[in-house]
């Protein structure tokens, strides 16, 4: 089994990073910080829209990170429309990453495993590498993984917000959700290898990108 290196792996990713979660954010930030939080959130949930619009008529395979886009979009939106608070800009994290959980959650029943989308945004791979039964069966694993830790930090998040000024609630956070992203996708990575060691599946890193990122 041949699994993409790092340069692969941000040569391949960067496009999909860039449209599906910079762009909207930039676009919200600047809107918000001009006319206000419900035309930042509607703009930038039109944008995610667009992308997903542009790609079925294409033909091209929806990036992850665009459906995950959405999704906290939505959430702001929400949020944001039915409060009209200053507060709304606090808890949005709080419901998408709740939101985000649950989708990870539900699309395991469902037999579309979203964390197979995401990998598939960061991480190019061979044919013969996606056809490999081991390999297409830790999906539905990953994905409980980062419905499990996405779910704990929205949970933890809210307790934050509930019991801590904001100004301590700011700095937390922005530990808490690199930390726990670098943790979820570290426990991924050591449960990957030993999935596939116990199954005997070899390993391999490689510096090539098979194909390009498409948008």
């Amino acid at each position: 089994m041949v699994i993409p290196g790092l340069r692969a792996i941000f040569d391949h990713a960067w496009l999909n990073v860039l449209v599906g979660k910079i762009v909207p954010m930039l676009l919200f930030l600047a809107l918000f910080k001009a006319i206000g939080i419900t035309p930042a959130v509607l703009a930038a949930l039109a944008w995610s829209l667009g992308v997903v619009a542009y790609q079925q008529t294409k033909g091209h395979r929806i990036a992850g990170l665009v459906i995950l886009s959405i999704i906290g979009n939505t959430a702001k939106t929400i949020v944001a429309i039915s409060t009209g608070s200053i507060l709304a800009y606090f808890i949005q994290p709080t419901i998408s990453t709740t939101l985000i959980g649950t989708a990870f959650l539900l699309s395991v029943p469902l037999g579309l495993p979203l964390a197979q989308r995401l990998v598939y945004d960061f991480c190019p791979f061979d044919e013969a590498t996606t056809n490999e039964p081991a390999f297409n069966a830790f999906f539905p694993k990953l994905s409980l993984l980062w419905a499990a830790t996405s779910l704990l930090n929205g949970a933890v998040t809210l307790y934050l917000l509930l019991t801590q000024s904001i100004t301590s609630f700011v700095i937390i956070k922005s530990f808490l959700g690199p930390a726990s992203t670098g943790a979820t996708i570290a426990i991924g990575l050591w449960w990957f290898q030993r999935s596939m060691a116990s199954q005997g599946v070899e390993v391999v890193l490689t510096r090539k990108v098979s194909r390009p990122a498409a948008i």
